[in-house]
């Protein structure tokens, strides 16, 4: 079976069938049996879609095919054909199968049933292989690119900051403290403050809450820079805004004023959204179905549509005009919340 090159799901499901012999590796998402024919839904990842292999029983060792369960990992040799069914171009009529990993039906937790996003937070080591995570995966990966492409694309070049560092960043958020002291016995000074002078920098250090002071430094010797990396606030704030790790994209221009920011920006996000609609049509189309019906004509109206831009001011009598009763009462010279 291993002289022959594993072809991905993805790959082939849009190969035109032609008795061709594949490999195909991956784990059983289901199986059926009718009479003596097994159909089995195969996924390796590379795409939301499963392939479907159909095996002779009578072909297979019967502890083989007993062993083919949900979550059961699997390698499967065939012929690539035609598939008579609905929703699917192409099948594998299986020849040889291998068991790489069986699965027990009474222990395995990932049904064909649908779970919850907090039932999945408790086997958070298998949730990637149902197809909300693996949706959610695809996605990030396909924008991290994206990311990348933009900015080498328009003469961006991409600035590696520090993650442990002692900069607060003008106060941007609360820091998660990193230290090797032995914390069952920190060293004092005699005001009885930590000696932090013990420590391996010798010095209070920190979790990267922003990359800004040393992304302005690399805009002003290369022009312009961006960063995109792990960034942390502590901040305790249980709001679906807030999160203690998340990755940052942090463009630092020496030459660019608040109109081309502006543009920027918004080029920017019409780029990824387009990337996304282009190269992710199935994973939001799912998502879409599963979560938010109204998910890619959303991001859809974001590419029709021209970012509005107001001044300060604008903006404020607008929202004077308003007559909604924010908490945050609004005046001119006041911050503007996320309520606002």
């Amino acid at each position: 079976m291993e002289t022959l090159r594993r072809s991905r799901i993805g790959d082939l499901l849009k190969t035109d069938p032609n008795d061709q012999e594949v490999l195909v590796k991956g784990w059983v998402r289901t199986r059926r049996n009718i009479k003596n024919i097994v159909f089995i839904a195969l996924n390796d990842g590379s795409i939301i879609h499963n392939i479907q292999i159909v095996a002779d029983a009578t072909r297979f060792d019967d502890e083989i095919i007993r062993q083919i369960s949900t979550g059961a990992c699997i390698a499967v040799r065939g012929s690539l054909k035609e598939s008579p069914g609905s929703g699917q171009k192409v099948e594998i009529h299986a020849s040889e199968i291998v068991i790489y990993g069986p699965a027990s039906p009474e222990e395995y937790p990932l049904q064909k049933k649908g779970h919850t996003l907090e039932f999945l937070r408790e086997i958070a080591h298998l949730r990637p292989r149902t197809n909300t995570f693996g949706a959610v995966f695809r996605i990030r990966h396909a924008m991290a690119f994206a990311i990348h492409k933009y900015f080498n694309d328009n003469g961006f070049y991409y600035l590696h900051t520090p993650i442990i560092t002692a900069s607060d960043c003008e106060g941007a958020g609360a820091m998660f403290q990193v230290t090797t002291l032995n914390l069952q016995d920190v060293p004092k000074n005699d005001d009885g403050t930590v000696d932090f002078t013990k420590d391996f920098f010798g010095k209070p250090t920190s979790l990267t809450v922003s990359g800004q002071l040393e992304g302005e430094l690399g805009a002003l010797a290369l022009s312009n820079i961006y960063t995109f990396g792990p960034t942390f606030r502590a901040e305790n704030s249980n709001t679906p805004r807030h999160l203690a790790e998340f990755w940052m994209i942090e463009p630092e221009m020496a030459f660019y004023d608040i109109q081309d920011n502006m543009d920027l920006a918004e080029d920017f996000l019409k780029y990824l959204v387009s990337y996304a609609l282009e190269h992710c049509s199935d994973d939001l189309l799912f998502l879409q179905n599963m979560y938010d019906k109204e998910l890619i004509s959303r991001l859809e109206s974001v590419l029709k549509e021209k970012f509005e831009r107001l001044s300060y001011t604008e903006a404020i009598q607008i929202l004077e005009k308003s007559g909604v009763p924010f908490e945050f009462p609004i005046g001119w010279g006041t911050d503007l919340q996320a309520e606002h």
